[in-house]
């Protein structure tokens, strides 16, 4: 399926505010941009740089005021996700060098206090593929969806204890639990075609079988049609706009429409 996708953010600055932007997707597993276009007014330099989890991201300084980004994409995108029931878990011992580190606790997913819990949470499912879907559910069926309830520094144990929040600490919960029974798992951020209400989203992958699978427990059957955008760690490592300095988004809309063959 080919998408045009989207954003136009606005921003304030009370003074020149240095940042860096995660908003352009690249080509990769399971998708082909085919056009990528960013505009900045006032316009400003943008220097381009890969942060250390393979992200193309850029950075540049605001002058004081408002400044208006707009991004517009096509990417050709798979139409359904590739699942794979009772696939073992990889080794840790056989796991590559690059993806140890989805093993440890992080900011937002402090897998070390869910040891003892999240064997209870996959009902006595097989390891592997199966446990990180028996997660999934868990958390679909026990965590309501819900705005206002979580901030940007609400963490998995957080979600855990208030059994709600939106799609950023779903995917925290996924991937804390998922690290507790030593599965690799990262957070994914991007588009997802005919989310309602439309927004970037967030979900996770883990690492069985010798790769890396997608889930998601706000969507209740396995959905393709996905643009990823960024990987890391957890939120602190995909944030689309970091600022250092007073700075505040006072508007942004997003869009996912179908594009031509």
């Amino acid at each position: 399926m080919i998408l045009n996708i989207g954003c136009n953010i606005t921003l304030e600055a009370q003074d020149r505010v240095p940042l860096s932007l995660m908003l352009q997707p690249q080509t990769g597993a399971g998708q082909q941009v085919t056009s990528s276009v960013m505009t900045v007014y006032p316009q400003v330099c943008l220097q381009d740089f890969t942060d250390e989890f393979g992200n193309f991201c850029q950075r540049t300084v605001l002058s004081p005021g408002t400044t208006n980004i707009t991004f517009m994409g096509t990417v050709d995108v798979s139409d359904v996700m590739d699942i794979a029931p009772g696939t073992p878990p990889t080794p840790v011992e056989d796991l590559p060098d690059s993806v140890l580190r989805y093993l440890l606790p992080s900011r937002y997913c402090q897998s070390d206090l869910f040891t003892d819990t999240a064997a209870s949470y996959t009902g006595g499912a097989a390891p592997g593929y199966d446990q990180v879907e028996a997660i999934r559910q868990w958390i679909s069926k026990n965590i309501e969806y819900k705005y206002g309830v979580s901030t940007g520094s609400t963490s998995a144990v957080e979600t855990e204890k208030s059994r709600a929040g939106v799609c950023r600490d779903f995917a925290h919960l996924g991937i804390t639990l998922c690290r507790a029974l030593n599965i690799p798992a990262r957070m994914v951020f991007g588009y997802l075609y005919q989310l309602d209400p439309m927004d970037l989203h967030a979900w996770f992958e883990a690492f069985v079988g010798g790769r890396w699978y997608t889930f998601d427990a706000t969507q209740e059957n396995p959905k393709g049609n996905r643009v990823i955008i960024g990987y890391g760690r957890d939120a602190a490592d995909t944030a689309q706009i970091s600022e250092y300095g007073p700075m505040e988004v006072s508007s942004q809309s997003v869009w996912v429409n179908l594009g031509f063959q």
